[in-house]
């Protein structure tokens, strides 16, 4: 068996045990990828997830959590477990703020996006065209030197980096915080997290780093979210909050939704991990209570189940919310269509984080297939979906007309829990 289809095969075995018996019946014998339209919950089977997040804070793996289920326009289950933060035991609250991390980057691609639908912006620039740095970008390849040591020999792109690229993972900008490729050890080593910042100066501390792949041709996660950011503040001449505030923070009512608590008295709402699990391990931390001025598009911000609800529903509803329309049809539909599958000629990494059975979008994955795995992880086909290192996680699926949204803080137990969360949520649709 290859390593990759033993992975897969670990990861199902790891859902049945996370669920229970008459779960796994019903998933080992009819699956729930899939489920024709017009699916309702039932409030019933709903419950298995009470039992499931009340078993992690019992055993001291999380210290609480909030799952929304939003069908048709009304909540169907909405439970707040446990507290935000251990040490004060606070309970969880539909304004407790939750750091976002790569939940994040759905935001800052959805705002690019709103400047390709106005005209500002074209998805085959060239970043340079906005970050001038970038125009001496090289690509960083492997060569292995006689005595078996590893070399960085850098070379010139093929083609420019653009803002398609960036919106796909496909710029070759990498993270330096995990893998051991000589390209991601070069952005370790770089201290690109220095100092007190703006998104201009990072976006030129990345371009002076080589590209860990020829622009186009691999989905790597990586800092290209981040440059987005920095392609919006020159486009629209206002930093990217500024922007994001402007144009669909505050019209959709995400008052507490920025890159820090604003707001002295509503630190306190801070929801913090197990005291064990304080590592994010991406990068710089940061403290979101504290002011600084890189606004991270990648993954700094923070918010409440009470805003983040209000994206995933203009999500849900193709770009559209309480009668305002953020995206133009057709602009949405490709934001929300995939773009690095077979016929695309973008290879995947052995970290493809939007996992089987999904291509990727204009900043989050699509649900292109059933997958490898058998049975299949649950699902529906056009579902989109993204997560971040805290445990925060949605689900969009429009087939079935609903969102899900986990927010929760626990860098070592998200995997898990997501997982075993997404498989309890289906096997509460009533075929």
């Amino acid at each position: 068996m290859k390593r990759r289809d033993l992975m897969r095969a670990m990861i199902v075995c790891a859902l049945l045990l996370a669920v229970p018996a008459s779960a796994q019946d019903r998933f080992a014998a009819e699956g729930t990828f899939d489920i024709p339209a017009g699916a309702q919950f039932s409030q019933e089977k709903l419950k298995a997830i009470d039992a499931f997040f009340k078993t992690q804070i019992a055993n001291g793996k999380i210290p609480g959590a909030i799952v929304l289920i939003q069908q048709h326009g009304k909540p169907v289950y909405e439970r707040f477990f446990g507290e935000r933060d251990p040490d004060t035991k606070q309970p969880m609250t539909a304004d407790t703020i939750f750091r976002l991390h790569s939940m994040t980057k759905p935001i800052t691609s959805f705002a690019a996006m709103m400047l390709v639908d106005e005209g500002k912006l074209k998805l085959d620039d060239p970043v340079s065209k906005y970050i001038p740095s970038f125009a001496k970008a090289k690509v960083g390849v492997e060569k292995k030197l006689e005595n078996g040591e590893k070399a960085l020999e850098i070379v010139a792109p093929d083609r420019p980096v653009t803002i398609r690229d960036l919106l796909l993972h496909t710029s070759g900008i990498t993270y330096g915080f995990y893998g051991e490729s000589l390209v991601r050890r070069a952005y370790g080593n770089a201290d690109i997290y220095n100092g007190d910042f703006d998104n201009k100066e990072f976006a030129d501390r990345i371009a002076q780093l080589p590209l860990e792949y020829q622009p186009g041709t691999m989905w790597d996660y990586g800092h290209s979210t981040d440059i987005l950011g920095r392609v919006i503040e020159v486009v629209s001449g206002k930093t990217l909050l500024g922007f994001e505030e402007e144009k669909l923070l505050k019209p959709l009512g995400m008052t507490s939704t920025g890159f820090y608590v604003k707001e002295k008295v509503k630190e306190a709402l801070l929801a913090k991990p197990m005291g064990w699990d304080r590592d994010f391990r991406t990068g710089r931390q940061g403290r979101p209570e504290t002011y600084q001025k890189w606004e991270s598009g990648s993954g700094g911000m923070v918010s409440t189940l009470s805003d983040y609800r209000k994206f995933a529903q203009m999500l849900l509803n193709g770009g559209e919310y309480d009668g305002k329309r953020y995206l133009s049809p057709a602009v949405f539909k490709d934001m929300s269509t995939d773009h690095v599958g077979k016929d695309s000629g973008i290879k995947r990494d052995a970290l493809y984080f939007p996992g089987d059975g999904f291509g990727f979008g204009y900043g989050f994955a699509v649900r292109t297939d059933a997958g490898n795995a058998k049975p299949p992880p649950p699902g529906s086909l056009g579902e989109l979906k993204w997560d971040g290192a805290s445990g925060c996680y949605f689900i969009i699926d429009p087939k079935q007309d609903f969102f899900m949204i986990l927010l929760e803080q626990t860098p070592s137990e998200r995997q898990r829990i997501q997982r075993s969360l997404k498989l309890l949520v289906y096997e509460a649709l009533e075929k």
